[in-house]
C-alpha cells in the first residue's frame, strides 16, 4: 500500500553553487518530515543539470563537484530511522551535462531541431530520446544507484517522459524498417508512444532484476488514455498537477481517469505560491488543504512538492505549512484506507481518440464536461473506449468519439443491458462522418451552416430554463474584433450538426436561426445577428434510452460557462437518471460532493469540499479563506438499511430518516471539507 503523506524533493543545483549538502543535518532532516506527519519523499539520485548525489562508481565524473558526502545515502538512512519510505529519483529526458555531451542521443524534430535546446537560455530542457545508446546509459545508471545503495531505496521515481514526434537517426531508421511513412506526423508521434512504452516495460523488467519489490512510476505530468497501453509498467500512478501551470481543472479530470487503471493513485501538488523551483515560497493554507482534500476525497493518496536548499538544509516554515495539513489528512486515514470511489456515470474522453499525451492535449470539450458533472453533484468517472462500461448506469460521450463497428457494439450492449447513453454533437458518427454509427433516435443531415445559432428548450423542459432562445456560441473567431482573435479560438471551430429526429424520439430543445453569419457583407452589432424565431432543427432529442444534443454544449461550457448550458444537461440526465446515487441541496455550485466505500466496514463516506476561488492577478486563482456553509441537505441513495450517520473524524452522531430508498440528512455547517460516514 501506498503512504498517504509523501514529499517530493526537487533537488536540481547548478555546479557554480558551492557548499552542495554543506548544512545537511539527518537528525534534524528526519525529525522535521516526521514532525510534519511525512511518511513517504522522493529523493534524488540525478537532477536535470545532470549532476548525482551519491557515490557512483560507474559515473564518478558525474557527482555533483561540490557535493562533498553520499548526500542521497545518507538521507535515506535518516528516514528510515523514523519509518519514512524513500523512493529514488531519477532523470530521465532532461539532462543538461548528457545532451551538451551527446546531442546524437537527442530528440530531433522533422525540421532538424532538437525540441527544447536554446543554448544561449537558462534551463535545461533538452529532450533526449530514449530510443539511442542513452537508453543502455540510463540502464547502467539504475544499476549503478541500485549497488551503492544496497537496495535500501524504496523505489524509483522515473521524470520526463514526454511524447515526441522525433526524426533522430535512430528513430528514422527504425520506422524506416518498419514501413512507417516517416512524412507523416501522426505516424511518428505514434510510432514513439510505442517507443516510450518499450523503455518502461524493459526498465521495468531492470528494476525488478535487481529489486523485486521496487515502487516503480514513470511521470509525464498527466496520466491519461495513452498512460494504459504500458500501465504493466507501472506500479501505481502519481499525478503531477499544480495549479499554477495545470490549472485547477486538471487533477479532476485526471484521477478520474486514472483510478479506473486498477491501481493505486497518489496526487501531486506543490507548496510553493507558483511551481517548481519557486525558492522561498508559500502556498496558501487554505488552498494546500483543498488540494490535499481534493486528493482523498476521490480516492487518491497525498503528495506534496518542495525543494531542498542547495546547502541541505530542510526549512523549518515549509513542513510546518505541510504539518498542518497531513496532521489532519493523518486524522482522516482510518476512513481513507482501502476506500474506493462510487461512481454511477462514465464520460467517454476524446483524448482517448486524439489525445498528445500531455496535460496541454486535453480539450474544452472534457473540460467543460467535468466543471457541469462536478457542479450538478454527480458522482462519475473518466473513461476510455477499453473500460468496462457495464459498471455504470450512464454512459456519456463528449463530443468528438467517432464510433467505429467494434465499439458500436460495445454501447449497445451496454444499451442492451439497460444502461443509458448522451451524445453530443460528433460523438456517435462514424469515422468517416458519414452518418451516426448507434441509434440514437436521429438521422444525421450534417454540419450545421450556422455560426451562432441558438437553443430554444421546449416549454416542458424544466430545469429552471425559460422557454425563449439561447445564444450557442458555436464560433469564437468570426464574432470578435479581428484584432482580437487569438489562433487558438480560431482552431475551435465549434459549429454543431444538424440531425432529424426519427419517429417515436421526443424533441424536447429547437434550434432556432440568426438573420445570417457575421461576415464584412452582413454583421450586426457588435457580436452575432439576432433570432428570426424560425426553429430549423432539432437541439435535443431524447428516447427511453439515450439523449443526443446536436451542438457542442461541453466545448461551449469550456469557453464561456453559460449557466444555461449546464441546465440543458441536467435536463437530458435527470430524464435519463431520475435518481442519482447523491444530491446535496442548499448548497453554492462551487460545492464539490464524492463518494468512497469502505466495503468491510460496511460504510460509505461523503466528502463535502467548498473552498472558494479568486481571480485577483493574471495568472492563477488563489485560494485563501474558507466560507463556511449552513444547513448543507444531502440525500444518497441507499440499498440496506442505514444504522448510523456521523462526522468523522469528529465521531458527532447526525440525525437521518429514510424515504424512497435514500437516506436524507443535514450538516450544520461546512468549513471547508466534511467526510460523513454512512454506515449500513
Amino acid at each position: 500500500m501506498l503512504p498517504f503523506r509523501q514529499i517530493h524533493l526537487d533537488f536540481h543545483t547548478h555546479e557554480s553553487i558551492e557548499g552542495i549538502g554543506a548544512d545537511f543535518d539527518p537528525a534534524e532532516f528526519a525529525e522535521t518530515l516526521a514532525k510534519a506527519h511525512v511518511n513517504s519523499i522522493n529523493l534524488f539520485a540525478r537532477c536535470h543539470h545532470g549532476w548525482m548525489y551519491y557515490d557512483s562508481k560507474a559515473f564518478p565524473e558525474r557527482k555533483h563537484p561540490n557535493l562533498k558526502r553520499n548526500l542521497l545515502k545518507e538521507q535515506i538512512a535518516a528516514c528510515k530511522a523514523r519509518g519514512i519510505k524513500t523512493p529514488v529519483y531519477v532523470t530521465v529526458q532532461w539532462d543538461a551535462q548528457t545532451a551538451d555531451a551527446h546531442p546524437e542521443w537527442c530528440c530531433m524534430d522533422a525540421n532538424a531541431k532538437i525540441p527544447g535546446r536554446w543554448p544561449n537560455a537558462p534551463g535545461f530542457y533538452t529532450v533526449l530520446c530514449v530510443n539511442t545508446p542513452y537508453r543502455d546509459w540510463l540502464f547502467r545508471h539504475v544499476s549503478d544507484i541500485s549497488a551503492d545503495l544496497a537496495g535500501a531505496g524504496d523505489g524509483y521515481w522515473f521524470d520526463i517522459l514526454l511524447p515526441q514526434d522525433c526524426s533522430c537517426n535512430t528513430c528514422r531508421r527504425d520506422m524506416i524498417a518498419k514501413g512507417i511513412d516517416v512524412v507523416d506526423p501522426k505516424a511518428r508521434r505514434e510510432y514513439y508512444f510505442g517507443v516510450l512504452d518499450r523503455f518502461k516495460r524493459d526498465m521495468t523488467a531492470h528494476v525488478r532484476s535487481l529489486e523485486p519489490n521496487a515502487l516503480i512510476f514513470y511521470n509525464a505530468g498527466h496520466v491519461g488514455p495513452k498512460t494504459r497501453s504500458a500501465a504493466d509498467a507501472y506500479t501505481h500512478f502519481e499525478l503531477e498537477s499544480l495549479p499554477y501551470n495545470w490549472g485547477y481543472t486538471h487533477f479532476p479530470l485526471s484521477v478520474r481517469y486514472a483510478r479506473t487503471l486498477g491501481k493505486e493513485v497518489l496526487g501531486m501538488t506543490g507548496k510553493f505560491h507558483t511551481v517548481w523551483g519557486d525558492f522561498h515560497s508559500f502556498k496558501n493554507r487554505a488552498a494546500l488543504e483543498f488540494e490535499c482534500f481534493s486528493m482523498v476525497a476521490n480516492g487518491a493518496k497525498c503528495c506534496i512538492g518542495d525543494q531542498l536548499h542547495p546547502r541541505g538544509k530542510i526549512c523549518e516554515h515549509t513542513y510546518d505549512l505541510i504539518g498542518s495539513v497531513y496532521s489532519q489528512i493523518e486524522a482522516r486515514e482510518p476512513w481513507l484506507e482501502g476506500a474506493k470511489p462510487v461512481t454511477e456515470i462514465a464520460l467517454l474522453t476524446p483524448e482517448a481518440f486524439s489525445g498528445t499525451g500531455t496535460h496541454k492535449g486535453i480539450t474544452k470539450d472534457i473540460e467543460g464536461a467535468v466543471h457541469i458533472f462536478q457542479e450538478l453533484g454527480h458522482q462519475f468517472d473518466i473513461v476510455d473506449a477499453e473500460a468496462d462500461f457495464s459498471r455504470y448506469k450512464l454512459l456519456v460521450l463528449v463530443e468528438n468519439i467517432p464510433v467505429d463497428d467494434a465499439l458500436a457494439k460495445k454501447i449497445n450492449a451496454f444499451l442492451a443491458g439497460g444502461g443509458k447513453v448522451i451524445a453530443n454533437d460528433r460523438a456517435g458518427l462514424k469515422p468517416d462522418g458519414s452518418g451516426f454509427a448507434l441509434d440514437l433516435g436521429v438521422d444525421y443531415e450534417g454540419e450545421d451552416e450556422w455560426d451562432v445559432p441558438f437553443v430554444k428548450p421546449a416549454p416542458e423542459f424544466g430545469c429552471g430554463l425559460r422557454n425563449t432562445e439561447y445564444a450557442c456560441y458555436t464560433d469564437r473567431g468570426r464574432n470578435q474584433q479581428p484584432q482580437d482573435v487569438k489562433a487558438e479560438d480560431m482552431a475551435h471551430d465549434l459549429r454543431g450538426r444538424r440531425v432529424r429526429a426519427k419517429p417515436g424520439a421526443r424533441v424536447i430543445a429547437e434550434m432556432v436561426a440568426p438573420y445570417f453569419n457575421r461576415t464584412w457583407r452582413h454583421y450586426c452589432s457588435h457580436q452575432h445577428a439576432p433570432s428570426t424565431g424560425k426553429v430549423y432543427a432539432p437541439a435535443v432529442v431524447m428516447t427511453a434510452s439515450t439523449g443526443y444534443i446536436s451542438h457542442p454544449l461541453f466545448s461551449l461550457y469550456g469557453f464561456n460557462a453559460p449557466q444555461w448550458v449546464r441546465q440543458v444537461v441536467k435536463g437530458v440526465v435527470d430524464r435519463l437518471l431520475p435518481q442519482p446515487l447523491l444530491a446535496v441541496a442548499n448548497a453554492p455550485k462551487s460545492l464539490v460532493a464524492t463518494l468512497t466505500r469502505q466495503e468491510p466496514e460496511r460504510r460509505t463516506l461523503v466528502h463535502l469540499l467548498n473552498y472558494i476561488g479568486r481571480r485577483n492577478n493574471h495568472t492563477c486563482d488563489i485560494i485563501e479563506d474558507i466560507i463556511p456553509l449552513h444547513g448543507v441537505e444531502i440525500f444518497l441513495r441507499v440499498d440496506k438499511p442505514v444504522r448510523s450517520v456521523r462526522c468523522v473524524p469528529e465521531g458527532k452522531d447526525l440525525p437521518f430518516q429514510l424515504t424512497g430508498g435514500r437516506v436524507q440528512f443535514t450538516l450544520p455547517v461546512l468549513n471547508g471539507y466534511q467526510i460523513i460516514e454512512v454506515t449500513t
